[in-house]
């Protein structure tokens, strides 16, 4: 039996299919892993594309868009391999890409998810915003990566080649192990999308088990394919999804403390908006404290608190504050922030 599963989530990107799926397909062991195109009730031609042009790779075809979130779940009950990757329609994966990170898994039984490299595919020398060699948390719950920080992307010189232990593992390249995948209750379906693979991680942590960087395996993400950086439902999610994960993941005593302090934030960042003349988004971050509010209280006020507060404080910046090193002392570098 082959040991994972390349799960690609598709909705209405025939177009990327094309681009991507091909180097997938040639870059991939056939006989470690099989290729699976879960499609998230796509319009287009997507699923006539699948048939006729990549007849070698398995179709999940579900019937409505149920989000990230919530069709990788559903794609990945129906997976009987040991492991699975989610990866996105636009990552093009270099030559032996898949083995660094199964060979690693294999032989650390308490590692949970992996990622790999993921540089730009628009400049192939830069690392890419949605992952770069491995993500962290700020004390405020802001996310940034070895090689990027807030639009602060570097160049990939070899200086995050080392295989370490980080706070989340990009949705666009997870690999994951099913039995730990299924135990931690999988990808929050109430998230949708973004930010749901760093609660996913958070929660893995929580569990003891680990989340590392593989920088040997190598990926290309096109990045902004279903939603551009400022659009405003972009800027909904990722502003709503971070005020719950923080308070599903952070223990009781700081819960409080550190939501007041991240709304305040998020009201500069409102006033930021204001300034370059972006009032969708200033309404965007509005509703996402309104209805972040709301899904507390209707789905996650009877969550048990968390009891283990030192595992932000073990990842680096779990107890500083990336905005204060970013914007006031002008640090832009992974390197310069310790």
């Amino acid at each position: 039996m082959k040991k994972v599963s390349v799960v690609i989530l598709n909705w209405n990107g025939a177009a990327l299919l094309r681009n991507y799926l091909p180097s997938v397909i040639t870059n991939t062991d056939p006989s470690i892993a099989d290729v699976v195109v879960a499609d998230n009730g796509s319009t287009d031609e997507s699923l006539e594309v699948l048939r006729t042009e990549f007849p070698q790779v398995k179709v999940i075809a579900m019937p409505e868009n149920s989000g990230f979130a919530e069709g990788y779940n559903i794609a990945l009950k129906q997976i009987e391999t040991e492991y699975a990757v989610l990866l996105n329609s636009d990552v093009e994966v270099a030559p032996y890409w898949l083995e660094p990170m199964l060979d690693y898994a294999e032989s650390h039984r308490e590692v949970a998810a992996i990622q790999p490299k993921i540089l730009s595919c628009r400049d192939r020398c830069r690392f890419e915003h949605a992952g770069a060699a491995g993500g962290y948390l700020d004390k405020y719950g802001f996310p940034f990566c070895r090689g990027r920080i807030f639009d602060s992307v570097e160049e990939d010189n070899g200086q995050y080649n080392a295989i370490i232990d980080i706070f989340w593992a990009s949705g666009a390249c997870l690999f994951t192990r099913l039995s730990d995948y299924n135990a931690a209750g999988g990808l929050d379906r109430l998230f949708f999308a973004h930010m749901e693979e760093i609660d996913l991680c958070w929660r893995y942590h929580l569990a003891g088990k680990r989340v590392v960087c593989i920088p040997q395996s190598t990926v290309y993400h096109l990045g902004g394919a279903t939603l551009d950086v400022d659009n405003p439902r972009k800027t909904y999610l990722n502003f709503r999804n971070n005020l719950l994960m923080l308070y599903k993941n952070l223990p009781l005593e700081e819960r409080r403390n550190k939501i007041f302090k991240r709304k305040l934030i998020d009201g500069i960042a409102a006033v930021g908006f204001i300034l370059k003349r972006k009032p969708q988004n200033v309404r965007a971050i509005i509703n996402a404290h309104s209805d972040a509010d709301e899904m507390i209280r209707t789905h996650y006020s009877k969550l048990t608190p968390t009891e283990n507060p030192e595992i932000l404080s073990r990842f680096y910046a779990g107890n500083r504050s990336v905005i204060l090193a970013y914007f006031v002392k002008g640090k832009k570098r992974f390197s310069d922030l310790f």
